[in-house]
């Protein structure tokens, strides 16, 4: 910018070029500025990486909540609508997970970690105040397969005609027997029965009531 500066033994007005104050300031003292504008870019930079770690924690919780919450429905309705029956029934779904209970369909079940005869088995299974599986559906029959355990099922022959019942005296309606099952094979008593081929919809296979097997309990309770 021009400045006016007058002189003493002459009226006549000339143009100085001079420079601005601030522009003198940033020649002296920029180490200073510099030193400034460096501190700000800091704090920018460590208020940003700390919104970035909140975001991540929220994000975090937010995907485990939907996670938990997707897998478990019933929980999820229960919280929002804490109303008697709601609430025994997220008690009940608690009470059992926590004893290692699987719910599907309406029904709890316990998949046993150790081997044992049908009867002891359901000798388990009535101690839990449930009985051995009963299976009467195929969505009943996949989900029994997909733990991959050869398994005693709920299911006896009749003594009077030969033909198989539940263990709640039901009629066996609809079957998942392997194929050339049942048979007693080579003779014997195969007065019980077990999910062995996992991988084919028909699994089933009958056996001595006194071979070793996992077992699968059943409980109805409708949440």
């Amino acid at each position: 910018m021009a400045r006016f500066v007058h002189r003493e033994q002459s009226e006549i007005t000339d143009y100085v070029n001079l420079p601005e104050p601030s522009a003198r300031s940033v020649g002296q003292d920029g180490g200073a500025t510099a030193a400034g504008s460096g501190g700000k870019l800091y704090r920018v930079v460590a208020v940003s990486f700390g919104l970035l770690c909140i975001l991540q924690a929220a994000l975090n919780v937010s995907l485990r909540l939907y996670s938990f919450y997707s897998k478990t429905p019933d929980i999820a309705h229960c919280c929002t609508n804490l109303t008697g029956d709601l609430r025994r029934e997220l008690i009940t779904f608690d009470r059992f997970s926590q004893k290692g209970w699987v719910y599907f369909r309406s029904s709890f079940y316990y998949f046993s970690t150790n081997r044992t005869s049908w009867q002891a088995g359901r000798a388990d299974c009535l101690q839990k105040e449930a009985d051995l599986v009963i299976i009467n559906s195929k969505q009943e029959q996949d989900f029994t397969r997909q733990f991959n355990k050869v398994s005693w099922i709920g299911l006896i022959p009749k003594v009077t005609n030969g033909t198989w019942k539940w263990v709640d005296d039901t009629p066996l309606t609809q079957s998942y027997w392997a194929p050339g099952e049942p048979n007693g094979f080579e003779g014997r008593e195969e007065d019980c029965v077990e999910i062995r081929f996992l991988d084919m919809e028909n699994s089933w296979n009958d056996i001595p009531c006194t071979d070793q097997n996992f077992w699968i309990c059943e409980k109805k309770i409708a949440l």
